[in-house]
Order: C-alpha cells, then structure tokens, then sequence
C-alpha cells in the first residue's frame, strides 16, 4: 500500500503559499482598512501559533478567526491548484501496477474537495482520508493510530510519501516502513536540502529510482 499526501506531494504548494501568503493578506487588509504589510504582520504571528495542530488546517477556524470566508475564497481561485509535474504519471503507473492508494491529508472537508472536484485526483485512490476525520493531524501520533486501525496495513510493508519533516517524523515514529519526502513541493521554488529521510525532488522520482517492494 501507498499512503500518499495531496499538498506539495501531488498538487503544487505554489497554490497555498499563494493564498496564504499573498491572497489572504490583502483581502484581510481590504476588510480592515490597513496595508497589506501590516496585515502581513498582523496575521504571521497567528498563522505560527496555530501550525501543528488541526486548527491551522482548519477553513471553519481561519473563517472565525479572521471574519473571511476562507472556503469562498479559495473557490475564488480554484484554477490555480494543479498536478506537480509528473504527479499524475507516477499515480497512473501505481494503478497499472495494482498499487493500492490511499490519500492521506490535512486539508479541510472543503480544501479537499474543491482540489478533488478541479484537478480530478479522486480517481486514482481507493480511499481519501482527511485528518479532520479522526480529530487529529498527521503530525499526532493518534492519527497513525486511527488510520492503521482503519485500513488494516502492515506499517512495515508500506510506502508514505510527504513533504512535511515533523508529518514523516511522526510516521516513522509510528513504524511506517518505507517514507520518502518531497524535496520541492512548490515548483516555483528550489530544491530543499533534506538529510533526515529519503528524498526526491518529485514523485516522479520514484517511477525511475528502485522502488520499495510495496511499489512492486
């Protein structure tokens, strides 16, 4: 089995990053009447407290936080999400090999299922799992619990892949066999020097590297 995460690993975090460092400053800024600076400022400070927990995923949180309609808004913008390059090559060789898939993210209900509905990912997995679900994020040792509870896998015999350092800590700490992060998650930026697990700047990568015996 292949536990794949959705943003930065399959979709671009060029998208998020957008939203959240560019779009959402200045329609913050716009509802307050300040700079886009200063809102910048304002809500950075917020954004780091609430990183880590199930909150900061959260579009019902964020809209009672900041008086925005955060699911609305990305609605707003929805032609921006895309595939990272070779993502969808590397899930249709999964599903040629038989490669049992699952999705396994922090997004939002409504995050989910905007990218779902425009980028069709849906399709190549047998089961989407949202953190919000089990009441805890990936990076929380309960969320391996509920999920390996729910899927019945063999944590040895299985294949995660994510960009997140403390989402795969968490994974390795739970016995998640085989992890690989994603060096670039967002393609508009570089590669990310990583040491603490396998890297490849892409999913891609996996296609043309030797893969785990789960891939096989």
């Amino acid at each position: 089995m292949v536990l794949l995460d959705m943003d930065g690993t399959l979709l671009d975090l060029r998208f998020d990053n957008y939203f959240w460092l560019e779009l959402l400053p200045e329609r913050f800024a716009r509802r307050h009447g300040m700079a886009v600076e200063a809102a910048r400022d304002l809500l950075a400070p917020r954004f780091a407290a609430a990183q880590g927990t199930l909150n900061w995923y959260c579009t019902d949180y964020w809209t009672r936080e900041l008086d925005l309609d955060i699911a609305q808004l990305k609605q707003e913008v929805r032609e921006r999400v895309r595939f990272l390059p070779g993502a969808e090559a590397f899930l249709a060789e999964l599903e040629r090999r038989g490669v049992p898939a699952v999705l396994v993210t922090n997004a939002h209900h409504d995050s989910l299922g905007m990218k779902a509905a425009q980028t069709g990912l849906g399709r190549w997995f047998r089961r989407l799992v949202s953190s919000h679900e089990y009441g805890a994020p990936k990076e929380d040792p309960a969320f391996w619990v509920r999920l390996e509870a729910e899927l019945a896998f063999d944590p040895r015999r299985v294949l995660f892949v994510d960009d997140s350092l403390p989402v795969l800590r968490a994974a390795r700490q739970h016995g998640i066999g085989h992890i690989v992060a994603v060096a670039r998650p967002d393609s508009t930026l570089a590669v990310r020097e990583i040491d603490e697990f396998p890297a490849v700047p892409g999913v891609a990568a996996l296609l043309t590297e030797p893969a785990p015996p789960c891939m096989r």
